[in-house]
């Protein structure tokens, strides 16, 4: 099985020969991610966890544990925090991200292995794959596809899977 995820910065992303469209960083890709630069890290990333709404969508189909995202939900971005680049429970003192959205973009949100291991203060936080905007205009600095192509990459990833971003073209 293929288990490489290639995304391009052009907007493409190639799996099983076959391609889908997505959005990437407002600013595009880099080597250097810096937190609030709105680029997408150029790397190879496991998947860590996915999260989906439930009282919005069914329950992804894939190998991987599935958390129900709940109001209380945050991610840190706050390169000073201890928690940084990690899942937190709010209401939440320092500077976050607040999982459950108004819009529809983190319906679901797959968690990469960006910066994580340890998290590195100030190389960035909260890379995802989640939902694109219906126009895919760009994003913070994640990969964001539309739900059919979301819900059909899930059920082929596996715990090997890895998201590749690619240098600029």
């Amino acid at each position: 099985m293929n288990n490489i995820i290639t995304v391009k910065p052009s907007g493409r992303l190639f799996w099983q020969d076959k391609e889908y469209r997505c959005s990437v960083g407002k600013n595009g890709v880099t080597k250097e991610k810096q937190e609030g630069d709105g680029k997408t890290p150029v790397g190879c990333f496991s998947i860590r966890r996915i999260f989906y709404r439930s009282d919005r969508i069914s329950k992804p189909e894939s190998a991987f544990l599935i958390k129900e995202l709940s109001p209380n939900d945050g991610w840190c971005d706050d390169p000073n925090d201890s928690n940084y680049n990690k899942y937190v429970k709010l209401p939440y003192s320092s500077s976050h991200e607040n999982l459950w959205r108004e819009d529809n973009l983190y319906d679901i949100i797959v968690i990469l292995g960006y910066n994580d291991d340890p998290p590195v203060p100030g190389k960035g936080s909260a890379i995802f794959m989640h939902l694109a905007r219906p126009d895919y205009s760009p994003t913070a600095g994640c990969i964001a596809l539309s739900l059919p192509d979301l819900l059909k990459l899930l059920k082929g990833f596996d715990v090997d899977s890895k998201v590749c971003v690619l240098d600029a073209e």
